[in-house]
């Protein structure tokens, strides 16, 4: 591979060498190229790195004790075993698994019980969770998360945000910056 990259660096040096008419001869033109070959190699490794933590497994399926668990497009789905596929809580968390962005964990224990864990990116987003399911109370907020339950037709839902009380201080923050402005 450090040839063909090393042939590759050479080649685009030499074509940029002539197309701006730069006073570079062949000899230079090595000598750049083998050595650009380890920076480029650490440049490649570092964006494949990085490309593989945000891409998620294709698919992935495990059992996790009594409950099978598969993870697709970053997002963790646990149905307990004793829960039908087409369960209303389960059939919930699909919907919301393939239309919602922010959501990073589905738990479905029973046929009428859904966990969902979300990670909205403005309160705004997290103001969508508490209307749309009929939210009934903010759990003490952690430092970390904020919890609602609330009902989806017969569904029971717990709604686990992470990082919400950041973006909660965050958009109050904001908005008394707002407050005092003229416009």
């Amino acid at each position: 591979m450090s040839e063909d990259l090393q042939q590759k660096l050479l080649a685009a040096i030499t074509t940029t060498t002539h197309l701006h008419g730069l006073p570079l001869d062949a000899p230079h033109i090595q000598t750049l190229a083998s050595g650009l070959v380890s920076t480029v190699r650490a440049w490649l490794a570092e964006r494949d790195a990085v490309i593989g933590e945000l891409l998620p497994a294709p698919y992935a399926l495990a059992k996790d004790a009594e409950r099978v668990v598969n993870e697709f497009e970053g997002c963790r789905l646990s149905i307990h075993p004793d829960v039908a596929e087409d369960a209303p809580a389960a059939l919930l968390g699909l919907e919301l698994r393939h239309t919602r962005l922010d959501v990073v964990a589905l738990d479905v224990p029973t046929a009428t019980h859904l966990t969902v864990t979300v990670q909205p990116k403005t309160a705004r987003a997290w103001g969508w969770w508490r209307t749309t399911f009929d939210t009934v109370a903010d759990h003490v907020p952690q430092s970390c998360c904020t919890t609602l339950t609330g009902t989806y037709g017969e569904v029971s839902i717990e709604i686990r945000g992470n990082a919400v009380p950041d973006l909660i201080s965050q958009d109050t923050a904001q908005a008394d910056v707002l407050a005092g402005h003229p416009w």
